[in-house]
């Protein structure tokens, strides 16, 4: 039987995937979308039931990216008819002087993020059942919220196949021919199409590696999300004087078809480094009084930079999917294969979440109620990676989105796709490049 032909493929039907296809059937493409799991399931990046939605970000780049997503996510809001949002406020809290705390009070304000500063003598009026840890100082990005996780892969999937576009789950990938057709090969068929999109979370590098490229990834239960940030020039080498216009044509220019011998590993970095995925204990609170932080009582998402108790930051979401409960996590977890995941059984990020609610949220029985789990894919920088193949144009890669890229969902699958279209980005993708990490290339076949 022949295979079947598409303008496009999209390997993972994750948030960033589905959005990705999204965009792709809405641009009238032939689109397919394969996922090696049956759908719904719960093994990769993108299930559970919330994630908080922001722009309080050191870095520019992420700030003025969520605005467009935003504005997306109210778009498939009303092309769904279903809710996906809901504002709650997010509370930062953060040693007062601290660097961190000081960049992302900088960035929220030259983007314009609207923000009420919480003085210190009026902390516990509007904050109840929260301790501020002394030379802390807070503020409220007052449009934040929180994300309905499933429901929103569950809407971009369906509007995507109102737009004619496929689904097929049940597919794990196991050959890719990269060419001017692409052909991919599952366990169950033989695809073929102009170009391909890769967006498979923790198993990015072993679908990459079918097409001989490596990738600098940790895989990872938990990651840092604010303290390693690089500048533009350091991951690029763009300098601060080029302008973006030139940064994105140098983005568009196009490649040949190399031989597979030539194409690329990224290898100069420690084996450490590579592939590493960490698995992230995501803890639920009993309330000692219910509803003292519900999310009916308007109390906010919040993140905790640089606390006492742990070298990473702790978040947290109101009461909400499990009544009584409230969503505390650490921001940093323990190495695991993304197939044997639940052999990972490391506690300590639980014994330094039940320090810090003892010391902070007195309201919280300080033992968990429910622990799920999730991946992170983690990249050297924090930063994701959104470019084409280094040898194969027509191969678009989506990955690293080390534990802060759901929420961007709609705004990625935006920029792949026009990748993928052999369109100029609508950002400046230098801080995504895979160039950053390409120092030393070698063939990996």
């Amino acid at each position: 039987m022949a295979p079947e032909e598409y303008d496009c493929i999209v390997i993972g039907a994750g948030i960033q995937g589905s959005f990705t296809a999204y965009h792709l059937a809405k641009n009238k493409k032939k689109t397919l979308l394969l996922e090696q799991f049956i759908l719904p399931h719960s093994r990769g990046s993108s299930h559970g039931q919330t994630r908080i939605i922001r722009k309080a970000y050191v870095d520019d780049f992420y700030a003025s990216m969520m605005g467009e997503s935003s504005e997306l996510w109210a778009l498939l809001e009303k092309e769904a008819g279903v809710t996906l949002y809901r504002r709650t406020g997010l509370l930062v809290m953060g040693p007062e002087n601290g660097k961190d705390f000081q960049l992302i009070k900088s960035t929220i304000q030259r983007n314009g993020v609207p923000a009420v500063v919480l003085q210190k003598h009026e902390f516990s009026q509007h904050i109840p059942n929260v301790n501020l840890t002394h030379g802390d100082a807070a503020f409220v990005e007052t449009d934040a919220g929180v994300l309905y996780a499933d429901r929103a892969v569950r809407a971009a999937q369906m509007v995507f196949q109102g737009h004619g576009g496929v689904i097929k789950d049940g597919q794990k990938v196991v050959q890719i021919e990269p060419g001017s057709m692409v052909t991919v090969t599952t366990r169950s068929g033989v695809y073929r199409a102009k170009s391909l999109v890769i967006t498979v979370g923790p198993w990015a590098n072993r679908v990459l590696q079918l097409t001989g490229l490596q990738l600098p990834l940790k895989r990872s239960t938990k990651v840092r999300g604010w303290e390693l940030h690089t500048t533009l020039q350091s991951l690029t080498g763009i300098t601060s004087g080029q302008s973006e216009k030139s940064a994105i044509a140098q983005s568009k220019q196009a490649r040949a078809f190399p031989s597979p011998s030539a194409a690329h590993s990224l290898g100069s970095l420690s084996a450490h480094n590579l592939r590493r995925v960490v698995r992230i204990n995501a803890c639920y609170w009993k309330e000692k009084v219910p509803g003292s932080y519900s999310i009916t009582n308007r109390f906010p998402c919040f993140i905790q930079i640089q606390p006492k108790e742990a070298e990473h930051d702790i978040y947290g979401l109101p009461s909400n999917e499990y009544p009584g409960l409230m969503k505390l996590c650490y921001h940093m977890g323990s190495e695991t294969d993304p197939d044997e995941r639940d052999r990972q059984t490391d506690r300590s990020d639980v014994d330094i979440l039940s320090r810090y609610i003892s010391r902070c949220f007195p309201g919280l029985v300080p033992e968990p109620a429910v622990v799920e789990s999730c991946l992170y894919t983690v990249t050297p920088d924090h930063h994701f990676v959104l470019d084409r193949h280094p040898t194969y144009s027509n191969i678009v890669i989506g990955a690293g989105f080390s534990g802060h890229g759901f929420k961007f969902g709609p705004v990625v699958g935006k920029v792949l796709s026009e990748l993928s279209m052999g369109q100029v980005p609508s950002y400046n993708l230098s801080p995504f490049s895979i160039r950053r990490f390409h120092t030393q290339p070698k063939s990996a076949l």
